[in-house]
C-alpha cells in the first residue's frame, strides 16, 4: 500500500530532497518517546543552494519569503523522513512549528510568511498536519537566511 503522506507530496510536485546534515554542534532530530524534535531547517535547496538570502524587507520580498518558509518545511518532512527510517507512515501529528523570519525593524508580516509551512503541512499530513506555532521576527538568522523554523512531531 502507498503511504497517503507520500502520495501528497507527489500531488504536490514535490521531490523530498536528502536530509540536511548539521552545521555546527547539535543534531537534525532527537526522538524521545514518541515526540520526535526536528532542529531548525533554513531553506536550502536539494542541490545545497540559497535560493533566498538576506533580510525580508530588503532582499527578500515577502513572496519570497513565503516561498523560503515553504522549503524550510520540505526540509522538516526530509528530517521526519530520515528519522523515520524513511517511513512517513509513521507520522501521526505535526505538534508545532517554530518559525523565525530575519526581518527589519517593524516587519508584522511574520504570521503571513510562516503560512507557506504551515500550509504545506497541512496539503500533505491533512488534518495531522494541522499544528500550533509561532511566528517570531528577528534582526538575523544563520547564513543570512530569511526564515528558519523548527517542528515537533508525534510519531508511531
Amino acid at each position: 500500500m502507498t503511504n497517503t503522506y507520500e502520495q501528497n507530496l507527489e500531488k504536490l510536485g514535490i521531490t523530498l530532497p536528502n536530509a540536511v546534515a548539521p552545521v555546527a554542534n547539535y543534531v537534525p532530530f532527537v526522538q524521545t518517546g514518541n515526540l520526535l524534535s526536528i532542529s531548525g531547517q533554513i531553506p536550502v535547496d536539494g542541490q545545497g543552494k540559497f535560493p533566498y538570502l538576506g533580510k525580508v524587507g530588503v532582499e527578500v520580498n515577502e513572496e519570497d519569503a513565503v516561498k523560503a518558509a515553504r522549503l524550510c518545511a520540505i526540509n522538516i518532512i526530509s528530517q521526519a523522513k530520515a528519522a523515520c527510517g524513511g517511513d512517513l507512515s509513521r507520522i501521526v501529528r505535526i505538534v508545532k512549528l517554530g518559525a523565525f523570519v530575519n526581518c527589519v525593524d517593524g516587519f508584522a508580516g511574520q504570521p503571513t510568511i510562516v503560512n507557506g509551512a504551515s500550509d504545506l503541512m497541512v496539503a500533505v499530513f491533512g488534518d495531522a498536519g494541522r499544528h500550533s506555532r509561532s511566528a517570531v521576527g528577528t534582526n538575523a538568522l544563520p547564513l543570512n537566511v530569511p526564515v528558519e523554523i523548527d517542528a515537533l512531531i508525534e510519531i508511531s
